[in-house]
């Protein structure tokens, strides 16, 4: 498993009063967006935005950022090995499979491996 990219994560209520000010900041266009779970997800530049309420967003915000990767196999022993722990996953997503995991210190990362088949996080 290789980490690609890792993407902040912005937490925030409504979605296209977000995206104009992170568009002229970035300088990017916002690329795949999509509804999932309750809340609407969008990517632009290295922000991985997630609006939805308080109440939508409650078992989202423990995460702290989103890690691609090449390839999720392997993630849960390297967790363990390390201290670590697989929280949730490996699922089925819009963009291909996730998982959710707690490091070692605490820090809970999201991780994707985009399907092949599937338009990706471009932007």
């Amino acid at each position: 498993m290789k980490a690609l990219e890792t993407l902040a994560r912005v937490y925030v209520d409504d979605l296209d009063a977000a995206l104009p000010t992170l568009r002229e900041l970035t300088g990017e266009e916002a690329g795949l967006r999509f509804p999932y779970a309750g809340v609407e997800v969008a990517r632009i530049g290295g922000l991985l935005v997630v609006a939805g309420s308080e109440e939508a967003l409650a078992p989202f915000r423990r995460v702290q950022a989103t890690v691609l990767v090449d390839d999720l196999d392997g993630l849960g022993q390297l967790l363990r090995d390390r201290g670590g722990e697989l929280l949730d996953g490996p699922n089925e997503v819009p963009t291909g499979r996730n998982a959710t995991a707690r490091h070692p210190g605490g820090a809970v990362f999201e991780y994707v491996e985009f399907a092949k088949d599937r338009p990706v996080f471009a932007g």
